[in-house]
């Protein structure tokens, strides 16, 4: 009955991320916290699963592997918008 709970923990903070993903947000970086938390969400879910069918943990490495990369990228933009516009406003700049 616990890893259900567990499950629905995980499938919860996976929807409260993507919920504040798709909200009105006027900064860039709680755009990217808010993508950092569902990748958070899923591997989260990830370990759980992989742990209860006692599964090798190495796709797990690889996973963190691209979420670092995913997050250093992210970063890396938010910097250089930051150095270009003086600020992470998405009114400040235009997206074409």
């Amino acid at each position: 009955m616990l890893i259900y709970d567990i499950r629905f923990l995980f499938i919860y903070m996976f929807f409260v991320g993507n919920l504040i993903f798709v909200s009105k947000n006027k900064h860039l970086l709680v755009v990217l916290l808010s993508l950092e938390f569902i990748v958070l969400s899923i591997f989260f879910f990830f370990l759980v699963l992989l742990m209860f069918i006692d599964y090798d943990m190495y796709m797990l490495m690889v996973f963190l592997v691209f979420s670092v990369c995913e997050g250093s990228l992210g970063l890396s933009i938010l910097v250089s918008m930051i150095r270009s516009h003086g600020n992470d406003y998405f009114q400040s700049f235009s997206m074409l």
